[in-house]
């Protein structure tokens, strides 16, 4: 029984991980419709604004305040001048347009911080705790706590304030939030900066589990783009679900299946993709696409 809960927890907390990325990725689409693959990529680079700042000698805390508030501003600007030549246009060419800036993000901070791991220090203490024979570390509970937290903000925004509903206005139809008065490319600027805001958190709760290397998202991008699809496009819930989802049901099958294992566990989430779009092509808790004719 321990070692059953053992592996729910850590698949929780790995799950966790995916989700804070998931969650960055479904802001993007909600506030403008695009799948952004440079989520990963500018959530490394937050990770290492943040460790360099902590090298200066500001406090933790602080220097990832600060990678979340530089993250922000750098997620505005990025859609002011690239992605916003590409919206309106052919969605496919917009989604190029991120993978290019994801190898872009990557080749940056391969250039500047090499690829040599860092460490960033973890934001939860390293201590461990013993539930019914499974030991428990901290670091787990605490990044499954502030997924939960942000899960909760994020869907708060998007159902309860007037922010997030000009949002999802913009993204269902720009023309029209225009001609309603709202400043379409300055909602637009807010919801990339925002998504990379919430990258930078990822990139802070991803960076201490693994190391800090400029390919250190590559494999969560993955993980958090199949929790997007199963959850849902339009639900902040759904992703994190999903991404949880993910993340125990890959644990345990990789302990309890023998033909899976560890090294076949990766198909775990491809697997659970091509169930659920057979059963809800829009995601568990998706919205129908209604058209008009």
């Amino acid at each position: 029984m321990g070692s059953f809960i053992q592996l729910v927890i850590d698949g929780l907390s790995a799950g966790s991980i995916y989700g804070a990325l998931a969650l960055a990725i479904v802001l993007v689409n909600q506030a403008t419709g695009l799948i952004n693959f440079a989520q990963g990529g500018l959530a490394v680079l937050s990770a290492y604004i943040a460790w360099q700042l902590t090298q200066f000698g500001l406090p933790l805390i602080l220097a990832i305040v600060a990678s979340i508030a530089v993250s922000f501003v750098i997620g505005a600007v990025v859609e002011r001048y690239l992605i916003r030549r590409f919206e309106g246009g052919d969605p496919d060419t917009a989604v190029v347009v991120t993978i290019g800036l994801l190898t872009l993000v990557t080749g940056v901070c391969a250039w500047i911080w090499t690829y040599n791991n860092r460490m960033l220090p973890s934001l939860f203490p390293l201590e461990t705790i013993t539930v019914a024979g499974a030991v428990i570390s901290v670091r787990s509970l605490g990044t499954i706590l502030v997924v939960v937290v942000i899960m909760v903000l994020l869907q708060a925004l998007f159902l309860g304030t007037k922010l997030g509903l000009a949002l999802r206005a913009v993204s269902i139809s720009p023309e029209s939030a225009a001609y309603s008065g709202l400043h379409v490319g300055r909602l637009l600027m807010v919801g990339w900066g925002l998504a990379a805001g919430l990258g930078a958190v990822a990139g802070a709760l991803v960076a201490p589990a693994l190391t800090l290397t400029p390919g250190m998202m590559d494999t969560a991008l993955v993980y958090a783009l199949a929790a997007v699809i199963i959850g849902g496009l339009s639900s902040p819930v759904g992703a994190i679900v999903a991404a949880w989802m993910i993340g125990v049901l890959e644990n345990l099958a990789a302990v309890y299946v023998p033909f899976i294992g560890h090294d076949l566990k990766i198909a775990v989430p491809f697997l659970l993709i091509f169930f659920i779009l057979i059963i809800r092509p829009q995601g568990l808790f998706g919205r129908k696409a209604v058209v008009r004719v």
